[in-house]
């Protein structure tokens, strides 16, 4: 039989009406969708892609760079971070793979510096100029004078000063970011004023007020943090955490760029350091040695790494290191072989499943997570597909936790990945309206479309039943109801 009822609503709440009038007419039971959880704009996921970045040693002679272009092309990792000393080779990696470059400067030598700069900025292959690396560990000699950790880091500043401003004064690096010396700001001996992008009026530094040292924040915030002999719940989440009041043992913005750690010079106050833009140049954790964890535990950390670092605020986060060392220790995505561990492997199934290189403005979704536990995160991806990758993922060292994730809509069809496993679905789900997982240490992702939702009502009469599935809203004088046999 048919049913006309009101016409002047929107599509959703003609749909209601039908399936309410339905019931009404043939006494049939039906289920409506969890209520509409407020609206989560995503990012895309080729931003958050372009985040992804991994330290190599081509500059030292380390890494081969043939290996390190088709070793970015299996990760999907689309930035990495080198020495000086080979920018032949590292082109030849961003000819390979399109990854670009952060490139650390010729010790005290801002010319040198500018020209490696410009050599990689014209092969569009220059992600960012950076300053000297971990001054406290590795000196700077600049304009005659020598850094030193105990007693003045006035080279340093110097420096990165002078090496910023001659980015920014050359035509040929427009566009190009500074990044901070890294560790400079929490060690510094004295107060050069390093723990600043820009040193504010009334900072008292020995470094004038006005000061521009680079565009971002520089951190080595390992995911070992200080003391750390095992991961623990919400390791990489704690890491990434920008917060003056972050837990934990980790070198982050508070003691790099609040209150430093050598000397306990003030820097931006708690209010500020969110919102202060920053990056991570190194980060990780070996696989072999004292303290080491598992590939594994690695490949869960990185994971949950990089979506951490995102979700919380960083514009690029670099693990170290591509390949593990004989000499410089097995923190690598890859074995001193070339092989790929489980680290790149599992990045490799990550960054296939949420392949896109599109920039567009996203959508929204309705999603919510009912008493969302302490160590379950998500982030909310948009494909230029018309798909959304609702990634949510887990931080336990042990246990389990199970969530519902509430998608505010009927979907016919959601696909379920795990990025430890591969590159398929795991699971297929047809019209469903919410989701439950259950989460350990690492992510899911959940695939659901982007265009109109499938508006699903079962209606069970007796042993048979009634389903309105995938069905665009049409004018109500031309809908029918109509009982299944």
């Amino acid at each position: 039989m048919s049913v006309k009822p009101f016409v002047l609503m929107s599509s959703k709440g003609r749909i209601a009406v039908l399936i309410a009038a339905c019931a009404a007419v043939s006494g049939v039971a039906f289920v409506t969708p969890p209520a509409l959880a407020t609206p989560v704009t995503a990012v895309t996921a080729n931003a958050f892609l372009n985040s992804l970045g991994v330290d190599v040693h081509i500059g030292q002679g380390a890494d081969n760079p043939t290996q390190v272009g088709n070793a970015l092309v299996y990760t999907g990792i689309r930035n990495f971070r080198d020495d000086p000393g080979n920018i032949a080779g590292d082109l030849t990696a961003f000819d390979i793979s399109g990854a670009k470059v952060d490139l650390l400067p010729v010790d005290g030598n801002v010319s040198a510096s500018i020209a490696n700069y410009e050599q990689l900025a014209a092969q569009g292959a220059l992600l960012a100029a950076e300053g000297p690396n971990e001054p406290n560990n590795e000196p700077v000699t600049y304009d005659g004078q020598t850094s030193n950790f105990n007693t003045t880091f006035m080279p340093v500043a110097e420096f990165q000063a002078a090496l910023y401003s001659a980015v920014k004064a050359d035509p040929k690096l427009a566009g190009i970011p500074v990044f901070a010396s890294s560790e400079a700001g929490g060690s510094e001996p004295n107060n050069v004023g390093l723990q600043y992008l820009t040193i504010p009026d009334g900072a008292d530094t020995l470094m004038p007020a006005g000061t521009q040292y680079a565009d971002y924040a520089n951190t080595h915030n390992y995911l070992v943090g200080n003391g750390m002999t095992a991961p623990v719940d919400n390791n990489a989440w704690y890491a990434e955490d920008p917060n003056a009041d972050a837990p934990g043992p980790w070198d982050g913005m508070e003691s790099e760029y609040g209150v430093t750690w050598h000397e306990h010079f003030t820097g931006y106050s708690a209010s500020q350091l969110p919102s202060v833009p920053r990056v991570t140049t190194e980060t990780g954790w070996t696989t072999q040695g004292t303290n080491s964890v598992t590939q594994a535990q690695q490949g869960d950390l990185f994971l949950n790494l990089y979506l951490d670092a995102y979700k919380e605020g960083w514009s690029y986060t670099f693990i170290y290191m591509l390949n593990d060392s004989t000499s410089q220790g097995y923190w690598g995505l890859y074995n001193t072989n070339g092989t790929p561990k489980l680290s790149a492997t599992y990045i490799h199934n990550l960054t296939t499943i949420l392949a896109d290189k599109t920039s567009f403005t996203p959508g929204s979704l309705n999603f919510s997570i009912p008493n969302e536990p302490v160590t379950v995160h998500d982030l909310l991806l948009e494909k230029s597909n018309g798909m959304f990758a609702l990634a949510v993922w887990d931080e336990n060292v042990s246990g389990t936790n199970t969530v519902t994730v509430n998608l505010g809509s009927m979907y016919g069809l959601v696909n379920i990945y795990d990025p430890t496993v591969g590159t398929s679905a795991v699971q297929t789900l047809t019209n469903v309206s919410s989701v439950s997982l259950t989460l350990s240490d690492h992510p899911e992702i959940i695939e659901v479309p982007v265009p109109e939702p499938a508006t699903l009502a079962l209606l069970a009469i007796g042993g048979g039943a009634l389903a309105l599935l995938g069905k665009r809203a049409v004018p109500f004088g031309r809908r029918k109801c109509s009982a299944a046999p």
